[in-house]
């Protein structure tokens, strides 16, 4: 290794959620050195809900994410439902299942038109984008519109919805919005076929992983593409219940981040997110996603995260889809929600986000209140893997010029669409050559 140091610095990462830094040392022949800095100061959530009514999870839980506020509703819920024995009726699940395609229409969209697109076209912004292709991101917008009007519909607001409760819904949506809804979604369905096929026809960086490979984690249900429900499975032999979840994930503290990394049996590094659901999950996408799939050649195994933005729009077909399906098959629930008096409980929950699995555990005395709450949301538990993705990856780039291999670090991260402010934030990037 030389004495010489080589640094590049990216003051702020454009284009993620959240603040933070990465540092990389590297020489010509090694990278001897990863670390995913996420300094944002924490957020003290499972902290301050200790002593909260039960009742009260969905909606501070909602607060910690503006993009992916249904995935913290539904995983309380469904935690707090089971340390109170409540019950749900299927009806009430098809709706939770109806708002969940809504946060991963609008959420996906964002972060393919608005957030990575421009890597993969060298562009710097999405403004930049809009000029060269005015007609994707124009659709982009319809189609995020699309998957926000369901959020909103059911959620009672586009942002940290408010409708949503234990149990069920404040209120139910009337029959005429939802055909005024499925009218939107319609539109919205060739617009997000379009999207993918444009999205496939990008050119994507060549990386694989072939002497580390990934291990993918994703719930897993008989009958559908996961949503809201199943078992948790890995690529390596794991299926287990949502209350044996910390029994085999183990988070830790490392020194250079405030969000804590989360490693299978504290030890091994693991994949959630759109990748690890198409890879484990494929043949349970809706007709029209496969389809577009058997198209474009693209099939498990996935293992380039460089597609993942495939991936992700044809998450957003079959999230369209699959909206549309159950409102074909929509009966409304004899009441918006079920409710019992107040019980101690344990209540565990894993739903898929749109970046991946998020866990809920909460422990609730004889009133009804919290005594304890841990949350382990998607970012934290792929932090480890991004950093692995950074090491392997650099090797094969050191051929670029500085500016070039910055921004191939740069899309590698957003290739996870980090939600960093979930995980608690990311923003700066510095390279050392030695």
């Amino acid at each position: 290794m030389t004495d010489k140091s080589k640094t590049i610095r990216v003051d702020y990462l454009a284009r993620v959620e959240g603040e933070g830094a990465l540092y990389i040392r590297y020489d010509d022949e090694a990278v001897h050195d990863v670390q995913l800095k996420i300094f944002e100061p924490p957020r003290f959530f499972e902290a301050f809900m200790q002593g909260r009514d039960y009742t009260e999870a969905p909606d501070i839980t909602a607060r910690i994410c503006g993009i992916c506020p249904v995935a913290y509703q539904m995983s309380a819920v469904q935690a707090m439902e089971q340390a109170q024995a409540i019950s749900v009726a299927p009806e009430i699940h098809a709706l939770r299942r109806l708002l969940y395609c809504g946060e991963w229409i609008e959420s996906h969209v964002l972060h393919i038109a608005m957030l990575h697109a421009p890597d993969f076209l060298k562009l710097h912004s999405a403004v930049e984008m809009a000029q060269v292709h005015p007609h994707i991101v124009r659709n982009a917008l319809e189609l995020k519109k699309a998957g926000n009007t369901i959020v909103s519909l059911l959620g009672g607001r586009e942002i940290h919805p408010i409708n949503v409760r234990v149990g069920g819904f404040y209120k139910l949506p009337n029959r005429a919005a939802l055909s005024e809804l499925r009218q939107s979604l319609q539109a919205a369905l060739p617009l997000a076929i379009e999207l993918t096929r444009w999205v496939a026809s990008l050119s994507f960086p060549d990386f694989s992983r072939t002497d580390e490979p990934y291990v993918f984690v994703a719930l897993q249900h008989p009958q559908e593409y996961p949503m809201n429900s199943g078992r948790l499975v890995s690529s390596g032999g794991m299926d287990i219940s949502a209350d044996e979840f910390e029994q085999h994930f183990i988070e830790s503290h490392v020194p250079h981040s405030n969000a804590l990394h989360c490693l299978i049996d504290g030890k091994t590094p693991y994949f959630v997110g759109p990748m690890a659901r198409f890879n484990l999950n494929f043949q349970h996408l809706a007709p029209a996603a496969l389809a577009l799939a058997e198209e474009l050649n693209f099939k498990p195994p996935c293992t380039n995260p460089f597609t993942s933005i495939v991936v992700r729009a044809l998450e957003v077909v079959h999230a369209v889809s699959e909206a549309l399906r159950l409102l074909d098959h929509y009966q409304a629930p004899e009441q918006p929600f079920s409710a019992g008096p107040p019980q101690a409980g344990s209540g565990f929950a894993i739903t898929e986000a749109p970046r991946g699995i998020l866990y809920h555990h909460y422990e609730v005395d004889a009133d009804g209140k919290i005594l304890t709450a841990k949350i382990v949301p998607p970012t934290s538990q792929n932090q480890k893997t991004i950093e692995d993705d950074l090491r392997l990856m650099i090797p094969g780039f050191l051929h670029l010029g500085d500016d070039e291999l910055r921004h191939q670090c740069e899309q590698a991260i957003r290739n996870y669409d980090p939600c960093i402010s979930c995980a608690t934030h990311f923003l700066q990037l510095t390279l050392d050559k030695q």
